[in-house]
């Protein structure tokens, strides 16, 4: 069976918004993406979550796909990280603690090296190369399962124009920007390469899902 790489549950704005251009410590996106996030936040399966309820329904079934099949994840180093240029402080080690949600290799692209290390289920590696020689390392360390291009946004763009994705699941938020890091203008733009499908929530959210064709 042919190995996917997958784009899942990545968010926008109504305006085609990912994330701001001012990344930092305190402010992760670069924005405030509390509005952004909030439909898969409500959901019953939403991993961090720590009371009984949550919704069902459209919104919950994409937040447990997401680690449907997946054997491995890409990442840029701004998803990873704040920091740039060479890496002169290795306790970073990402935003999500000692048990990263991604129970898989993730291969973070980068142009400065860093030894590779394991926290729980997850071992981060440190990888410099164009997107195809970085799909063919993760697709190897997935074992036969699909690959997820976890973002940020312009990693996917990346991956986008070398024509190396396959599906793509973005959830598009009633929320405006105005400016920022764009996925698109419109998603119409990918329609020479995919088919696409737009399915509204009554959460307000819009799930596109996009798929080779």
């Amino acid at each position: 069976m042919e190995q996917l790489l997958r784009v899942q549950n990545f968010n926008v704005s109504s305006d085609g918004i990912a994330a701001g251009e001012d990344q930092s410590l305190e402010c992760p996106f670069g924005l405030d993406p509390g509005e952004m996030f909030a439909w898969a936040g409500a959901t019953a399966s939403w991993p961090m979550r720590t009371d009984p309820g949550g919704s069902l329904g459209l919104d919950d079934y994409f937040t447990r796909d997401f680690a449907r099949n997946i054997g491995a994840e890409i990442m840029g180093r701004n998803k990873f990280s704040p920091h740039r240029g060479p890496w002169h402080d290795h306790e970073w080690r990402g935003w999500w603690g000692d048990e990263p949600p991604f129970h898989t290799p993730v291969f973070v692209m980068t142009h400065h090296e860093r030894p590779s290390f394991t926290l729980a289920d997850t071992t981060f590696h440190f990888v410099d190369g164009d997107p195809a020689t970085i799909l063919a390392q993760a697709r190897q360390a997935a074992e036969g399962k699909d690959v997820r291009l976890g973002g940020g946004v312009t990693t996917i763009r990346q991956f986008l124009d070398a024509d190396l994705v396959d599906t793509m699941h973005v959830a598009v938020s009633p929320v405006k920007f105005g400016s920022g890091l764009r996925l698109w203008e419109s998603p119409d733009e990918l329609r020479d390469r995919f088919h696409l499908e737009i399915v509204p929530s009554p959460s307000g959210v819009t799930h596109h899902l996009f798929w080779r064709k």
